[in-house]
């Protein structure tokens, strides 16, 4: 039955260009992704550092509660990895249960998504590296984002002005 999903998946978004394939295991989802997007309620480490490509870019987005985590714990000891805020990816993020384990550190943290937007801090450095992004959300990130789509709707004439009460 998954399967049948996956391929239904593929074929109905066929018209976004872009290789899609499915897979019977992990692994062999995530062993050619440049970009692995973690989107499962987890609670132990599905991803492996050894199954993934140099130059993988993996937004952890799973792990969104206290005990939740998809990826071994190695990818993020070896990896450049980035969270929306710290306090809350501590708690409730991709990192939380390292963290609460005392294998991953607040300095194992290469930045908070607010200081590569800002530019205080650099991304990705090397084609090679591995990078994580664990995003737990936020909502001044989110309204920030709003925001800017509502005002480039405004200069473009887009949208549709609805008047709510």
């Amino acid at each position: 039955p998954e399967q049948t999903l996956v391929r239904k998946f593929i074929r109905e978004n066929a018209g976004l260009k872009i290789r899609m394939t499915g897979s019977e295991d992990v692994r062999g989802c995530v062993a050619e992704g440049d970009i692995v997007v973690t989107t499962t309620p987890s609670r132990r480490p599905l991803v492996k550092l050894a199954w993934l490509k140099k130059g993988a870019h993996i937004n952890a987005i799973g792990a969104d509660a206290k005990g939740k985590e998809e990826l071994d714990p190695l990818i993020l000891k070896k990896s450049k990895v980035v969270v929306d805020h710290w306090e809350q990816a501590a708690h409730s993020g991709e990192i939380n249960v390292p963290v609460s384990r005392g294998i991953f550190k607040r300095k194992d943290v290469h930045a908070e998504l607010g200081e590569i937007v800002s530019g205080k801090k650099r991304g990705r450095t090397s084609p090679e590296e591995i990078t994580v992004f664990d995003s737990t959300g936020l909502a001044v990130q989110d309204l920030a984002v709003a925001d800017k789509v509502y005002r480039n709707a405004l200069k473009a004439g887009q949208g549709v002005r609805l008047k709510i009460l």
